[in-house]
């Protein structure tokens, strides 16, 4: 589908319904993204979004070296700026017998380590920076459709009014959890794992700037996501991980988990267990499809 030229400008009725160039639903790492590079080419770009403050994830926290030229070449390398991101300059893999595997990124780029929260934040900064980009809170409830082809959205305001956002484009980008996939198409969604995410503080890695894989009894990632952080991901199999509430998560991390972690993060490791900040999300897997539907685009994990 080619994606015509700017042609006119934004037009709005009585009622508040606007009418863009594109409408994007979403305003995560892509749809910012996207919002910001077709501004600046030009095109009058209506973002919704459902919920415009500071993101607090443990997923997108380690932006590899394409995406980070990626950034570069759309003139976002700034959002990486003043959010304390940390270079991660090679990843290795720590075995049972303790060996290592040491995998370099490509020399003068490697990878940034990151609160994803302060990343999107300046991502929405930098778009909304544009004079013909309108972000806006709001929940999108339904997409537009006139005769098989998608017109636009329906949405509620953060005050609760019920609009339209017309446009001949409208891209959705509304993450994993999206709850406007299943009008356009109907993927199988399969949940091989969980993540059981922790934050450790004031401890270093085994070596400074390298991100860690550890294979052994259990698989966990560890790398830094600021000056005195760092982010550890364990990976548990199956979809029903230890309770939280009942203490069975607290009983595995420090039994299972903890005495296969490398020494310099055994006691930071137990530290944040005994915090209890234990986050957890699914590990979805949604297999790359093509559904054409005139008028739309799903994105990213849409």
């Amino acid at each position: 589908m080619e994606i015509p030229r700017k042609i006119g400008g934004r037009r709005s009725d009585l009622s508040g319904s606007t009418s863009d160039h594109v409408v994007i639903v979403g305003a995560g790492v892509a749809g910012s993204a996207l919002a910001y590079a077709l501004g600046k080419d030009g095109w009058d770009v209506h973002v919704i979004e459902r919920d415009l403050t500071e993101p607090n994830r443990i997923a997108g926290e380690l932006l590899q070296p394409g995406g980070y030229n990626k950034l570069i070449e759309l003139g976002l390398e700034d959002c990486v700026e003043g959010i304390d991101a940390q270079k991660v300059l090679s990843l290795a893999a720590i075995y049972k017998d303790e060996k290592k595997a040491i995998v370099p990124y490509p020399s003068g780029v490697g990878a940034r380590g990151f609160h994803n929260g302060r990343f999107i934040q300046k991502l929405r900064g930098k778009a909304a920076s544009l004079p013909n980009v309108r972000l806006e809170q709001g929940t999108v409830t339904s997409l537009l459709e006139e005769n098989g082809t998608i017109k636009g959205v329906q949405y509620k305001t953060k005050a609760g009014k019920e609009l339209t956002a017309s446009a001949p484009l409208t891209m959705v980008c509304d993450g994993c959890f999206s709850n406007l996939r299943r009008s356009l198409c109907n993927p199988k969604i399969e949940i091989p794992s969980c993540f059981i995410g922790l934050v450790l503080e004031n401890c270093d890695l085994p070596h400074s700037n390298r991100g860690y894989f550890i294979l052994k009894d259990i698989t966990a990632i560890a790398f830094p996501i600021g000056t005195n952080e760092i982010r550890c991901l364990v990976d548990f199999p199956g979809r029903k991980i230890p309770s939280i509430s009942n203490g069975e998560m607290t009983e595995y991390l420090k039994t299972v988990v903890a005495p296969q972690m490398p020494a310099e993060l055994y006691n930071a490791f137990t530290c944040a267990i005994d915090k209890g900040n234990i986050r957890t999300m699914p590990n979805r897997i949604m297999s790359e499809s093509h559904y054409p539907v005139p008028g739309a685009f799903l994105i990213g994990d849409s």
